[in-house]
């Protein structure tokens, strides 16, 4: 690993889904204890989630995309196994499509617990699953600068990561649902552009100051900095349906904030666009996916996604070269491109077999 080198790490979220029904199975300590005994997972690896039909794994600190496939191959494999023993099945998929669900515990933890106690029917209905991306930054106020940067470009990886047409048996009409349901918590979408790590620092105490959210873990935006490590974490995409998908997302939004790094360090003009223009984009990246337009974020207009996603390209392109993944990235998008979005995907599936179909496709285990 060279000096130079930004290091990135990937959470995934997933669902656990009867076998038989496909019903949300709350069997999630039994999973995450049988993974962690039986393959040897670490504790930063596997992990519970809000609702007790829900995992969450999590890959080292790695330096190459190649490093991220081996890590996440490895930890779906060992979580998948880990729930056909529990007899359930891991569902890597953003929303659940089933036409009925259960209400599904919570976990035993405090701060679950309190989330469910202020916001019982948003929590019940909780049931979506992210993909997270940790991106190393020199430096929290860095970092902050970047985030701004990256902010214009977030939609475009939000459609190219749709994975959740379904949701309660009906096509919701959208590519990403996930990104509707999660848009109903007090801070969600966008997030603010900010100058440093002092102008990051005083708007969050500001929204914490409020009492609506209990602390920084509830900044939903779809990236923000990360608390915990010293990272810029994109939280845009949904989970996708298999690797070779995640690690080109994982690609596009490492070499998005190092472009982003290096033009804050050589303080290069930057995009802004205002609020209302960025929900507006995300709402439509959402609604369509790459199926028809995206809101270019250099002119604020719309155009063909998938020229849209060739200017993220663009965009990152001395980044992916200086880190070695042109054309392992660039190979992922074509992918997107000609086959579509796991939420495309998923309604080929639903057309040819219909849910039963779906269920198949999102509870494979499918390590590329």
């Amino acid at each position: 690993m060279g000096e130079d080198e930004v290091t990135l790490g990937v959470e995934e979220e997933y669902l656990l889904l009867e076998q038989e029904t496909g019903l949300p199975a709350p069997c999630a300590q039994r999973v995450h204890d049988d993974a962690r005994i039986e393959s040897g997972l670490g504790h930063e690896e596997v992990d519970r989630e809000l609702l007790q039909a829900q995992m969450e794994i999590a890959t080292p600190v790695c330096g190459s995309l190649d490093e991220v496939r081996d890590h996440l191959t490895r930890l779906r494999e060992a979580v998948t196994g880990a729930a056909d023993r529990a007899g359930c099945h891991l569902a890597a998929v953003g929303g659940l499509p089933t036409p009925a669900w259960r209400d599904v515990p919570v976990t035993r933890e405090r701060r679950y617990q309190k989330m469910h106690a202020e916001a019982r029917r948003l929590v019940d209905e909780q049931l979506i699953c992210g993909m997270h991306i940790h991106v190393a930054v020199p430096s929290r106020s860095v970092g902050a600068s970047a985030l701004g940067r990256v902010r214009p470009w977030l939609p475009v990886l939000l459609a190219l990561g749709g994975n959740s047409p379904f949701w309660q048996g009906q096509d919701t009409g959208f590519s990403s649902w996930r990104t509707v349901v999660f848009g109903r918590w007090p801070v969600s979408g966008s997030p603010p552009f900010v100058a440093d790590a002092a102008d990051y620092d005083e708007r969050v105490e500001a929204l914490t100051a409020t009492g609506v959210i209990p602390d920084r873990k509830q900044l939903y935006w779809l990236a923000r900095l990360s608390e915990r490590y010293p990272t810029l974490e994109v939280r845009a995409p949904d989970v996708q349906l298999d690797v070779e998908d995640a690690v080109t997302i994982a690609g596009l939004a490492r070499a998005l904030v190092s472009t982003a790094i290096r033009e804050a360090q050589h303080a290069e003009r930057a995009l802004d666009p205002p609020a209302s223009v960025m929900h507006a984009a995300e709402w439509h990246a959402a609604r369509h996916g790459l199926s028809g337009t995206l809101v270019d974020p250099r002119h604020g207009t719309q155009a063909d996604a998938a020229d849209v996603v060739r200017a993220l390209l663009d965009h990152t392109s001395a980044a992916l070269k200086e880190s070695g993944d042109a054309e392992q990235v660039a190979a992922g998008v074509r992918r997107f491109l000609d086959k579509g979005t796991g939420a495309d995907r998923q309604r080929a599936a639903e057309r040819e077999g219909g849910m039963a179909a779906v269920l198949a496709l999102i509870s494979e285990d499918r390590p590329a």
